[in-house]
């Protein structure tokens, strides 16, 4: 009796990571739909959604020791989809479908970086190749895509509009937006990933206050604060790259074989 329990317990625990995946393709689909629809408030909001499902289903297989390879290559296939073609997707009807014939251009790179990124950390996985550990190599495609799915609510800011709107650079901001990211994407930049939380160290203190922050600023200022820290997250990450020097030994240095990926669940 106590095994048949066990056993349904960790069929459950294997099962979750899975289901949170499934539950992020479910709203970078929907967001796709509303897209279309010119619903563009929803679908981004669906797109951060996505982003946090993602976190989660990570967090869940590393935590419960349940990463798989099926587990790997289905969150990279919803990653493409939640994180790639859905932000292209909003960003052509918003924007691109009246730009020209060949406007569409813009966002299929942007998907196409995309691919090739969830591509390469595959390869990186199967080949025993991991980063330099607390780091992603390329700008990771959630936080590219969830920069570009907040881009509209915070258009719509009483700040924006005061301030921004008059330059009337909406086009040519985004299409160098979209260049950008898909650049970082697959460049060898290097990204922090999010600081672990802890109340026995600095470092996990600092982490904690970093997390409280973000919520904060999340929950009470979303429209107006997400994007701009989006922003900033790309553009710090490339500037300190740049400060560094493009082939300085120490951002290539972090690379090393016959190790497993720290978390076969979080190819972004």
């Amino acid at each position: 009796m106590i095994e048949e329990r066990q056993h349904r317990i960790r069929k459950v625990v294997v099962v979750a990571p899975s289901a949170f995946t499934i539950a992020n393709l479910f709203f970078g689909f929907w967001s796709i739909i509303s897209s279309a629809r010119g619903n563009f408030t929803a679908a981004g909001w669906f797109i951060i959604i996505c982003g946090v499902l993602d976190m989660f289903d990570g967090r869940i297989a590393r935590m419960s020791g349940t990463g798989t390879r099926f587990g790997a290559e289905l969150d990279s296939l919803v990653d493409l989809v939640s994180f790639g073609v859905a932000p292209a997707v909003m960003m052509y009807f918003l924007e691109f479908a009246t730009g020209g014939r060949f406007a569409w251009v813009i966002c299929f790179l942007y998907v196409t970086a995309v691919a090739l990124r969830l591509a390469r950390f595959n390869v990186m996985a199967a080949d025993g190749i991991v980063a330099t550990p607390g780091w992603f190599t390329g700008l990771p495609s959630p936080a590219a895509g969830m920069t570009l799915a907040v881009y509209y609510p915070w258009s719509q800011t009483r700040w924006y509009q005061a301030s921004l709107s008059y330059l009337d650079l909406q086009h040519e901001g985004l299409v160098v937006l979209l260049i950008l990211t898909a650049v970082l994407m697959v460049s060898g930049v290097k990204y922090p990933k999010w600081p672990r939380i802890g109340l026995r160290s600095a470092k996990g203190l600092a982490g904690l206050a970093t997390h409280i922050g973000i919520l904060v600023g999340a929950v009470f200022f979303k429209a107006a604060f997400l994007f701009p820290f989006g922003l900033l997250y790309i553009v710090l990450g490339a500037m300190r790259f740049a400060a560094l020097g493009l082939f300085d030994r120490s951002e290539l240095a972090g690379v090393r074989r016959d190790l497993p990926p720290s978390n076969p669940e979080d190819p972004s």
